[in-house]
């Protein structure tokens, strides 16, 4: 088979049946920032009060950062050799978040605990994922990926947490 024809899936060492796992769970991860990103979003644009400048910052600055996660986690599974889920449909058929729909004002420390209660969700999910992506699925590039993404949601968990004092 010439090379223009050879199907050009990742041969890195790892599996198609680990590499289809490890995406999947890749693909859960980017719907959960994906929902984060956008309530996040939603919190800048309406939060109201005393404070609403250093907030409106505070959640500018984190919508940008989780844009940023958002872009490096669905590259992650492309370098796996699978593709990226990108639709709202499929975000909300695996994300284990809940979308702030209510039209109506949210006070300011809702916001941040809400924020603070996702951010924790994710760590945790991220930190159980950890060892058996490691270990079981023979990926140590993407535990040690998540491992950073971990850390930046401990990060602004913490922001949030000393912020909603």
């Amino acid at each position: 088979m010439s090379t223009k024809t050879r199907q050009l899936g990742a041969n890195i060492g790892i599996s198609e049946e680990n590499k289809q796992f490890v995406s999947d769970n890749l693909n859960r991860l980017l719907a959960n920032e994906y929902f984060l990103y956008t309530k996040t979003r939603k919190f800048h644009w309406n939060v109201e009060g005393s404070h609403f400048k250093s907030l409106h910052t505070l959640f500018e600055d984190q919508y940008n950062e989780i844009a940023d996660i958002i872009d490096e986690v669905a590259e992650r599974v492309r370098k796996l050799g699978h593709y990226a889920i990108g639709s709202f449909k499929q975000f909300s058929a695996v994300t284990d978040l809940l979308e702030h729909d209510g039209e109506e004002a949210t006070d300011a420390k809702t916001m941040l605990l809400e924020l603070l209660d996702d951010h924790e969700t994710l760590i945790r999910i991220i930190r159980n994922e950890l060892v058996p992506i490691s270990e079981q699925y023979k990926d140590l590039g993407t535990s040690d990926f998540l491992t950073g993404v971990l850390e930046q949601h401990e990060t602004i968990a913490w922001v949030l947490r000393a912020t909603a004092k």
